[in-house]
């Protein structure tokens, strides 16, 4: 078991510090451990009072992890004031083990989280036993002297940093204006690593500094580099930034398991889809509904936004006899017209997880009806051009339609088609095996009409 050391303060509010780095250490595999160095007072709003924790206890409890557990790697917070930084800096000169210093100095809320005067110890004591240091685009400003508001100032700053003796410097590209990227900026060796990574129209960032400095703790615990540690660590608070908490009535945190509960529920996943095509096999009714370019059913996981993590009939759904059969496995990524319309519609309702096409029909959409299914329907002529060009844009914009004009996500989406596009019925459900029960309900209502 790896083992990671956060030295940090502690956030009642849970999306920051030691609890967000010990969530972070958590998920990625790797055994937590604290010492604590202030107790801060706040929510998703503000910080409304900090405590400093004496020295002497701070002491005590990295001496106690250390000579017990063992540390393979480390990580710094809040070091409130320099008597902290000295302390600190000498138990990485006694233990020696690699340390990941992220200069924390302001609060989302906007609270001082370093006094000004430490500032001087931070950079002559710390920085130079940094494996990597992961100042913000304002941090890495006050640490440099550069003002740092474009990925070439970035450079500079981390280059500047660098010289005062920090093995790698990563510049976060969180605050660096980009219209669609965040680029974050490495510095090592003399050269230049961009990571890129697709900014997020979300205000729920709470913790994002701490978990990233404390994967990347972890990753380096693992023993790997610190470039594919970096990598490694920034598509973890990528994801979960994506799938932030929206709790509070500020800034909400970042949703640390996303990642794992993703990764654990993928056999629950392709269960549910296996379950939901007996269902569909079991149907003699079906057949007719088959559509000319087949039926598939897809399932997404519980924090889906690509393709890749929805899952699907492999080759589809053929028709077989009056039934159907399925003409591969369940596998992840299997199908784009199906994952798109289930990733729009949990946009608006996260409890939706499923969809099985049907072939179009008057008295399909009417058996709908007559099950009590929420029916909705858009227009395929009404697509603005610059939609029709993105490749399954027209999936995503026509469930959004129909969302809007139902008022609601409904049971089920249709529409008539267009120059060279099949009409299409799509059931959604809570569950593979919920679409595929709705799906056979329709076929055996249509079969007795």
């Amino acid at each position: 078991m790896y083992r990671a050391l956060t030295i940090a303060g502690s956030d009642s509010g849970g999306g920051a510090g030691i609890q967000a780095d010990l969530k972070t250490f958590a998920a990625l595999g790797v055994h937590g451990m604290s010492a604590i160095t202030a107790i801060t007072a706040q929510n998703t709003l503000e910080v409304t009072a900090v405590q400093d924790v004496d020295t002497e206890i701070i002491s005590a409890q990295i001496d106690a992890v250390v000579q017990d557990i063992g540390v393979d790697a480390a990580k710094t917070g809040m070091l409130h004031k320099a008597e902290v930084i000295e302390l600190v800096s000498e138990k990485v000169d006694e233990y020696g083990f690699p340390v990941v210093v992220d200069p924390v100095m302001v609060a989302k809320s906007g609270a001082v989280l370093l006094d000004p005067t430490a500032m001087d110890t931070l950079i002559g004591r710390l920085l130079p036993q940094a494996t990597v240091v992961t100042p913000n685009a304002m941090e890495a400003e006050a640490i440099s002297g550069i003002k740092v508001s474009t990925i070439e100032e970035g450079k500079r700053a981390a280059k500047a940093i660098a010289r005062m003796g920090a093995q790698a410097v990563l510049v976060k590209g969180g605050h660096i204006f980009h219209e669609e990227k965040a680029v974050d900026i490495l510095y090592q060796g003399g050269a230049f690593t961009l990571l890129e990574g697709k900014r997020h129209d979300t205000r729920d960032t709470h913790g994002t500094g701490c978990s990233l400095s404390s994967a990347i703790a972890a990753e380096i615990a693992k023993g790997r580099e610190i470039p594919k540690a970096v990598e490694r660590a920034k598509a973890y608070v990528n994801t979960a930034i994506r799938h932030g908490l929206r709790i509070g009535g500020g800034h909400g945190p970042l949703n640390h398991m996303a990642e794992l509960v993703n990764e654990a529920e993928r056999y629950k996943v392709l269960d549910d889809l296996r379950k939901a095509v007996k269902v569909l096999e079991a149907a003699p009714e079906l057949g007719s509904l088959v559509a000319e370019v087949q039926m598939n059913i897809g399932v997404a996981l519980p924090y889906a936004s690509t393709v890749k993590e929805v899952a699907a009939v492999e080759g589809r759904l053929t028709r077989r006899g009056d039934g159907v059969k399925a003409s591969g496995c369940p596998w992840f990524g299997a199908s784009g017209h199906i994952a798109r319309t289930i990733l729009a519609v949990r946009r608006f309702d996260p409890e939706i997880r499923a969809a099985v096409n049907l072939r179009y029909s008057n008295a399909a959409v009417e058996a709908c009806r007559g099950l009590g299914l929420v029916v909705s329907f858009y227009d395929r002529r009404e697509e603005p051009e610059e939609t029709k060009l993105v490749e399954g844009g027209t999936t995503s914009w026509g469930a959004e339609q129909a969302v809007k004009s139902a008022g609601r996500v409904p049971d089920v989406i249709y529409h008539h088609g267009d120059w060279g596009k099949e009409p299409m019925i799509v059931v959604l459900g809570a569950s593979a095996v919920h679409a595929a029960e709705r799906a056979v309900a329709v076929a055996r209502r249509l079969a007795c009409a």
